[in-house]
């Protein structure tokens, strides 16, 4: 199981959920304090910018992120849960977790899979600059993109609930 949260989340969802591995999404210099239950070696934290278009003085996600998020994830034996986490829980997060349900799950449908993210989180607003990414690595075909451009902008919030994404369906 894939739970989701924002950065305000992270010590509670990965206490409920009995998590040994986290996945942080932030802008370089935001301050985290990684839960003491999380040991280093099970925390990846990469940092970026929730953009989609390059900035001068950010940093945008790139093929790099969602290469290093594929290798840590693959390398989940699934017997805990997974809690991945941005600033909101709403875009690079969200992103992250379609991201690694499609990888671990290869024969998933990707419309399918979007659509569910969409039923258990209104907010989500998937990073489609990760998206795409993840979309040519993986070899979807563009199909991913297609997917997340179909369920449109989430909900507007200040931050998403957290919530909880099977990798199987």
């Amino acid at each position: 199981m894939i739970y989701v949260c924002p950065m305000t989340k992270v010590d509670e969802t990965v206490t409920a959920a009995g998590a040994l591995r986290l996945v942080t999404l932030l802008n370089g210099g935001t301050p985290f304090e990684r839960p003491a239950s999380i040991v280093p070696t099970n925390h990846l934290f990469l940092s970026m910018n929730d953009i989609v278009d390059d900035h001068p003085e950010m940093v945008a996600p790139a093929r790099d992120h969602v290469e290093t998020l594929l290798g840590f994830v693959r390398g989940w034996d699934r017997a805990t849960p997974l809690v991945i986490n941005c600033f909101a829980g709403i875009s690079r997060s969200t992103a992250s977790a379609y991201i690694t349900a499609a990888a671990l799950n290869p024969d998933r449908d990707e419309t399918e899979l979007a659509w569910t993210l969409r039923r258990l989180s209104p907010s989500a607003t998937p990073n489609a600059r990760l998206v795409r990414h993840a979309d040519a690595i993986l070899g979807r075909n563009g199909r991913m993109v297609s997917a997340i451009e179909a369920i449109g902008r989430g909900a507007d919030a200040f931050e998403g609930e957290p919530f909880a994404l099977p990798v199987d369906r």
